[in-house]
């Protein structure tokens, strides 16, 4: 299904090659899973999940242009009953209490303004957003790849896809 693009240069959509290898990787574990898509644009990764399985996807999203996209493809996908998209500031959101965890949080913020290691950073602080043996999956330019000092997770893969890198989080044991 083709989803409605963000008009404008406001968004930064994830390459199908990207897109097609985060579910390589994820499998058939995304089944049944309840995933939290940071930076939600178009909605594509998280509908990607629905339509894998996953059980449940939380979007949130700060561009007024990119969340009325995203409302528009949910409901284009018919998946209304099984997401939310939240309309707000990411970092705030992530500060309150979380609400549920998530087997998977997916961030991918807008490039080069260090968005991504500060919502890291916040996830750190606020670990119960993520589920025990869940992880976070982070997709940047490589030239934004740097090592950060958390306390609750650690990078325990990272792949390269052209201009975009992956980035795995997990709990440290």
């Amino acid at each position: 299904m083709r989803l409605q693009s963000v008009p404008g240069d406001s968004t930064r959509p994830v390459t199908d090659r990207v897109k097609e290898a985060v579910f390589n990787i994820l499998g058939n574990d995304v089944a049944d899973a309840a995933m939290f898509d940071l930076f939600g644009g178009t909605g594509s990764i998280g509908l990607e999940a629905l339509s894998r399985g996953a059980s449940y996807v939380r979007f949130t999203e700060a561009n007024r242009n990119a969340y009325n996209t995203l409302k528009k493809n949910i409901q284009l996908t018919g998946f209304e009953q099984k997401s939310k998209a939240v309309f707000g500031d990411v970092f705030g959101y992530l500060h309150t209490v979380p609400d549920r965890e998530f087997e998977y949080i997916y961030v991918a913020p807008p490039q080069y303004k260090r968005m991504w290691q500060k919502t890291m950073l916040i996830l750190d602080d606020n670990d119960s957003w993520l589920s025990d043996d869940g992880w976070i999956i982070v997709q940047i330019h490589p030239i934004e790849r740097e090592e950060l000092e958390l306390v609750n997770y650690s990078l325990f893969d990272e792949r390269k896809y052209g201009s975009t890198a992956l980035l795995f989080y997990e709990r440290k044991p």
